[in-house]
């Protein structure tokens, strides 16, 4: 109990500590983050604000965990290849994140930094293991790292969307780190710092935002979601037969919401004959917003979404004991429903007066 109360005490703490590091950066911000305008940055709204979101992201990740040996043990043992893998790929994403904001790096540099990061990880031992050819789990581990990169990347479009779609997966991490007892390891109380800070950040970062996370934030993010995701979901030790069927829904489950605005988005921009890596203004919150949808609803939609997610995610393993057909099918019917309901509304474009006059700007 005394453990938890460490925790409570912990989380209180940071999310104070994410307000303030977040005003401070607000309140002496200049022209960091803020890119200039001719250089065309393609955002939902026109006004250019600060993006230093990322920078406190960060600094919370670091303080949880240097926290940890005074909050749960006070030794190191948690220190191993795997986490320094961790560590540093989540570091690069970070640094190269920051240079994206400050001079908006080529498309290269960043693809080749988040490949890397991929094989940082490999390297310290964390990649997917679903088949027998590791040459294959490294692959997959590839297109996973780089993909959840660009996915949150792509997201980060309106107030407040990127930042409550990785809430909901942070808080599903959580829930399979209570699971499995690993509340007294340092994954737990790294992952508490982060849910902090970006809960601090979301005061700033609601409609009418004050700043953004920027490229700073969303591949910070992006390497540290799918590095856990990883961890503790692809690789979660289930014992049923079924298992990798069960870690597959699940993790579609758990990122629902960012895999389907970025499979949405590519497959209609690849139907238009467009790049999906090409900035627009066509993913599904967009298209929300065409409806008649305001910013902040359209950010609530997608918060009750990761919500639901998490907690689905969470039923999963806490009341799931034996995993059967049955569960496959009401946790992928939920899936395709959320699919279908935001792609479907893509295709509304045609006749919608609001889409039509975004195009022309």
């Amino acid at each position: 109990m005394d453990t938890y109360i460490k925790y409570v005490v912990f989380f209180i703490a940071s999310f104070i500590f994410s307000v303030l590091i977040n005003k401070i950066l607000l309140t002496f911000s200049t022209n960091l983050g803020v890119r200039n305008k001719e250089l065309g940055l393609i955002r939902w709204d026109s006004f250019q604000k600060p993006s230093l979101g990322g920078i406190s992201f960060y600094i919370l990740f670091l303080l949880s965990i240097i926290a940890y040996p005074m909050i749960v043990k006070d030794d190191f043992t948690f220190i191993d290849m795997s986490f320094i893998g961790l560590i540093s790929a989540t570091s690069i994403g970070f640094l190269m994140g920051l240079a994206d904001d400050a001079y908006n790096t080529k498309p290269f540099l960043k693809f080749f930094t988040q490949v890397l990061c991929g094989v940082i990880l490999i390297i310290s031992g964390t990649y997917i293991q679903l088949f027998e050819n590791n040459y294959l789990n490294y692959i997959i581990t590839i297109f996973w790292v780089v993909g959840i990169m660009n996915s949150l990347n792509m997201l980060d479009n309106m107030d407040a969307v990127t930042t409550v779609v990785s809430l909901g997966v942070m808080l599903s991490i959580l829930s399979v780190l209570f699971f499995f007892n690993l509340v007294e390891g340092v994954y737990f109380a790294m992952s508490l710092g982060v849910i902090a800070s970006l809960g601090g950040f979301l005061i700033f970062n609601w409609h009418p935002s004050k700043m953004y996370m920027g490229d700073t934030g969303s591949q910070f993010l992006g390497i540290l979601l799918a590095a856990l995701g990883i961890k503790f979901l692809w690789n979660a030790p289930i014992e049923e037969s079924a298992f990798s069927v069960k870690h597959f829904v699940l993790v579609v489950v758990a990122f629902l919401p960012t895999l389907v605005d970025t499979t949405t988005v590519t497959i209609n921009r690849l139907a238009r004959k467009r790049s999906p890596f090409v900035g627009g203004k066509d993913h599904t919150t967009h298209f929300l917003s065409y409806l008649g949808l305001s910013d902040k609803k359209v950010a609530s939609l997608f918060l009750i979404l990761s919500l639901i997610s998490s907690v689905l995610v969470a039923l999963g393993y806490f009341y799931i004991e034996e995993w059967k057909l049955i569960h496959t099918c009401v946790y992928l019917f939920y899936a395709i429903v959320i699919f279908v309901a935001l792609f479907s509304i893509t295709k509304l474009k045609s006749t919608n007066k609001k889409y039509l006059n975004r195009l022309r700007k």
